[in-house]
């Protein structure tokens, strides 16, 4: 055995783990090479968002970001040659060839790792640029939203709104009229009368419009704004927190952004679940007094119907609307039509009579 082999051998478990590692590392970024190639092969019309996607990938230290990942993958080749008993004593012996390729690869790694985390996130922005793109063109009846920048006032008006994952035949459309700030909306309405689901179709098409995507709707104007929510808000039992602390969590940074003066669209879904009644009505009607002196503009759905009573108060800044539940012969039936006002109908009584459920103690 010449010398080159046993000094080789030195190191043959160092190597073989190294080997191991890049091996892997070479496999998740075989998948994403020739996407990275057609990024730096493609043109894009809108030159602002190409220019981004072209920095990320384009030539730096000599290689673009497909072609950097082909010389990585030509090195390993090169030293998976080592599995290869006959060439691994030749070429050891000879070139020492196990180490100089180790080094080659530690060469590529200080050139070009720390270029990894750009390559992934522009190929995460063109990802994201094909889908809207793609969004776009699957909804071709969708329409184009109207942003308005205002002076310091809040708009969120639009006729015939949809939820984009709710089959168009069977889905209701609905309007929403948020003009001034504060301006809130108040949600009543029976169990399962849609006040959730109009939650969603709100939140998600001003989200859709924010991004600059057409909105399922007939019409459409809005002020950008940040979009806070409350709507799936759970416990983590890893944490130790409830539900209850955590939605007094996710309130707490809202009341804390409006403190700081930043533009938000808040939707709130029956909140303060966690706690008994007396505690809920209390703390929701303090909520909503708190939104409304720091100006802050949204919607509230709630079976509290006391909560209404805000619009008595705040009458040009909280509106009631309502969700209800029609009970005619024994049978109950959902326009999911909004109207105005305060829900007049409830039906969870009726729902447990109807399944058996207390019979014989109402």
């Amino acid at each position: 055995m010449d010398k080159g082999t046993i000094v080789s051998s030195l190191f043959t478990t160092h190597i073989t783990r190294k080997q191991q590692e890049y091996s892997h590392r070479l496999r998740t970024l075989s998948l994403v090479a020739p996407a990275l190639e057609l990024m730096e092969q493609a043109s894009w019309r809108n030159e602002t968002a190409w220019q981004q996607i072209a920095k990320g990938v384009g030539q730096e230290r000599g290689a673009s970001a497909s072609s950097a990942i082909h010389q990585l993958r030509k090195l390993m080749d090169n030293l998976d040659r080592r599995n290869n008993v006959l060439l691994l004593f030749l070429l050891n012996g000879l070139f020492f060839w196990e180490i100089h390729q180790i080094i080659q690869i530690e060469r590529w790694k200080r050139l070009f790792s720390a270029r990894i985390p750009v390559w992934m996130d522009a190929l995460a922005q063109a990802d994201a640029y094909v889908s809207m793109a793609l969004f776009v063109r699957h909804h071709p009846d969708y329409t184009w939203p109207d942003a308005q920048e205002t002076d310091g006032n809040f708009i969120y008006t639009a006729t015939a709104l949809s939820h984009p994952l709710m089959r168009r035949g069977t889905c209701v459309p609905n309007p929403i009229t948020i003009d001034g700030r504060p301006d809130f909306l108040v949600i009543t309405g029976a169990n399962m009368a849609g006040k959730s689901t109009y939650l969603r179709t709100v939140s998600v098409n001003y989200l859709l419009a924010c991004v600059g995507l057409p909105v399922c709707g007939t019409k459409m104007t809005f002020t950008p704004a940040r979009l806070l929510t409350s709507l799936r808000t759970a416990d983590s039992l890893s944490d130790g927190e409830s539900y209850f602390f955590a939605e007094l969590k996710r309130l707490k940074l809202i009341i804390d952004s409006l403190k700081q003066s930043e533009q938000l669209f808040i939707v709130l879904d029956e909140i303060l679940r966690g706690t008994n009644s007396v505690d809920k009505q209390k703390g929701s009607l303090a909520l909503l007094r708190q939104l409304v002196r720091l100006r802050a503009n949204g919607i509230i759905a709630t079976h509290d119907l006391l909560l209404g009573t805000l619009a008595d108060h705040y009458p040009t800044h909280v509106h009631n609307l309502c969700f209800e539940a029609d009970i005619r012969n024994d049978q109950l039936t959902f326009a999911y039509r909004l109207r105005p006002g305060i829900a007049q109908n409830m039906n969870a009584c009726f729902l447990m009579q109807q399944m058996g459920i207390g019979e014989g103690e109402w």
